[in-house]
């Protein structure tokens, strides 16, 4: 540029201007509490389902980090429980379990008891251990019982596995009724998820909630057919003791394997799905209701 040429003076754009702009032109979410009756806005988890991947996958690899045997404790746990009961049990129960190795008859029961405990577990300390996210960034807070739960599908399918082992080492082979297997196996998920919602929602403000888990485990082994067979019960009692949602679970999975062999659930069943399902819809409910105090109080 020629010294001896003028350059026009031109108006400096204000900053604020050009930045007021620019924020204009972004899209602008506002996140309000819920007015009235709580809305559940299911629809809400797909555009996260790359997060509850994540949060699946690192749950697994949480899990298994700086273990020496890893992913085989998910094939010891049942194994060794199984064998307990079979040691202090097996006797007890044999006329009513005569036709079906009592190893077999524990274990098929274990499997999905033992995802059921380990599942719970998580879900309901999921909120809680996750208190950075929750008070850092919006994101629905369900995916994280939700990823929970879902996590320990893994676990189960290992030990089933095992299952499928043992009963070729009996000479069992599964009928027909196996084809009813995945309904159980979601009967399972869904009594996990509903209990870990209210249990999870309610760890956020009461943490004696987590602590009395492993006792509340305890008293509902006792009160599930695992070590012993639900003809025990007498029969005009039977569809009362599906009001446990996990009896109706428990005793589907081992009928849908060994199939006449095992004890049908019959009208237990019924009234366990019924109950399973007012668990879900209510702990759906009421974990979305209290959804919005998390990041005050977690």
């Amino acid at each position: 540029m020629n010294s001896g040429q003028s350059v026009p003076n031109r108006p400096a754009r204000p900053m604020a201007a050009s930045l007021s702009r620019g924020a204009q032109a972004l899209p602008t979410m506002v996140i309000l509490p819920p007015a009235g009756w709580v809305r559940l806005e299911l629809g809400e988890l797909w555009p996260y389902r790359d997060l509850l991947r994540f949060l699946i996958l690192r749950g697994l690899r949480i899990r298994y980090k700086q273990t020496v045997i890893g992913s085989a404790w998910a094939i010891l746990q049942p194994l060794l429980t199984m064998v307990v009961l079979s040691l202090f049990f097996a006797r007890l129960v044999r006329p009513a379990v005569e036709s079906i190795p009592y190893p077999v008859f524990a274990y098929s029961a274990l499997v999905p008891w033992t995802y059921f405990v380990h599942a719970l577990t998580k879900a309901v300390s999921s909120v809680s251990d996750e208190r950075t996210m929750v008070t850092s960034v919006y994101f629905p807070r369900l995916l994280l019982p939700l990823a929970a739960v879902l996590a320990g599908l893994a676990d189960f399918a290992i030990a089933f596995v095992v299952l499928l082992l043992l009963m070729r080492y009996y000479g069992l082979v599964p009928t027909v009724a196996v084809l009813s297997l995945p309904l159980f196996t979601l009967l399972a998920v869904a009594t996990a998820l509903g209990v870990g919602l209210w249990l999870a929602a309610l760890n956020v403000e009461y943490r004696d909630v987590a602590n009395a888990v492993p006792f509340l485990i305890q008293l509902w082994l006792l009160a599930t057919p695992v070590a012993y067979p639900s003809s025990l019960i007498p029969g005009p009692w039977r569809p009362l003791y599906g009001l446990n949602p996990m009896a109706g679970v428990v005793e589907g999975f081992r009928w849908a394997l060994l199939g006449s062999a095992a004890q049908p659930p019959g009208p237990m069943l019924a009234v366990s799905a019924c109950v399973v399902l007012a668990l879900l819809v209510s702990g759906v409910y009421f974990f979305r209701w209290r959804e919005q105090d998390f990041a005050d109080v977690v």
